[in-house]
């Protein structure tokens, strides 16, 4: 009896997953999957955030095979074959698109503190939340502060916030150290209204890794300066929401962390940074601070 069971589950999850392969609309996958809100939202769960090092082939079926949703997954056992042999330029410029954005990351941005009394930074997930800023007004809106919007710096009233904020607890602004989250190259550097002093690096596989509300520079940076990953960068502020450069004050002390890709519609496309975090949690540093 147990066998028969066993062997009609089998069966089952055959036609299950034939069915899938069959009719794409089912799962959403296409030539644009990545620009949908379901890949952007990046929802690795525990168990994926949890592995050592990320296989993209196991990253992309089972995404595509829990609604790219894996924040309930139990399990990592995965099949892509079908999907490989039913949709293959789809199935590889999506795993591509998983790869551009995850593939360079190495750290965690901000350093664990070597001294126990330190208390450590906190981070949630506000993608998207709503942000509100008056130009010129060198004051925030409702609800905190956001980095810049795509292509680094594009204005948008009330718009969503584009990244995930590490909050500085209680220290002072200049107290936490902030690292590159990969290698990579400067592609912007300086003050912007909304984002203050901001560090943008492009990395190897194409993405674009955008720091902002910096307190200052670990060094004087220029465009086209190449980073290492683990490289200190600068320190954690509260600059930006103001055209005068130097502005600081205008919301507590906090690393905006925007990460942004290429696609066939869009120069510069957000992801959610919450999980990827979540993830890089495991590679940090620790300073004496």
């Amino acid at each position: 009896m147990i066998l028969f069971l066993i062997l009609l589950l089998a069966v089952f999850q055959c036609t299950i997953t034939q069915y899938l392969v069959e009719n794409p609309d089912y799962y959403q996958l296409g030539a644009y999957t990545c620009e949908t809100e379901d890949f952007r939202s990046m929802r690795l769960g525990q168990l994926i955030a949890g592995e050592k090092e990320l296989d993209f082939d196991m990253l992309t079926a089972l995404m595509i095979q829990n609604d790219y949703d894996l924040r309930e997954l139990k399990s990592t056992d995965y099949s892509s074959r079908l999907l490989q042999a039913r949709r293959p330029a789809d199935y590889r410029k999506l795993k591509q698109a998983y790869e551009t954005v995850l593939g360079d990351l190495q750290y965690f941005p901000v350093p664990r503190s070597g001294d126990p009394s330190v208390p450590d930074v906190q981070f949630e997930d506000g993608w998207m939340d709503k942000r509100t800023y008056k130009s010129g007004a060198g004051q925030s809106g409702s609800g905190g502060a956001d980095g810049a919007g795509a292509a680094d710096g594009r204005e948008n009233k009330g718009r969503g916030h584009e990244g995930c904020d590490i909050m500085g607890a209680k220290e002072p602004r200049g107290f936490y150290p902030v690292v590159s989250m990969s290698d990579g190259v400067v592609e912007k550097v300086g003050w912007l209204e909304l984002g203050g002093w901001r560090l943008g690096l492009r990395s190897p596989r194409g993405a674009y890794l955008y720091y902002a509300h910096l307190y200052g520079y670990s060094r004087d940076w220029k465009e086209g300066d190449v980073v290492k990953a683990g490289e200190l960068l600068g320190y954690m502020g509260d600059t930006g929401y103001s055209k005068v450069e130097g502005t600081t004050g205008n919301f507590d002390v906090h690393l905006h962390v925007g990460i942004y890709f290429k696609t066939d519609h869009f120069d510069e496309l957000s992801v959610d940074p919450y999980w990827i975090l979540k993830y890089l949690e495991k590679y940090r540093f620790t300073y004496r601070y």
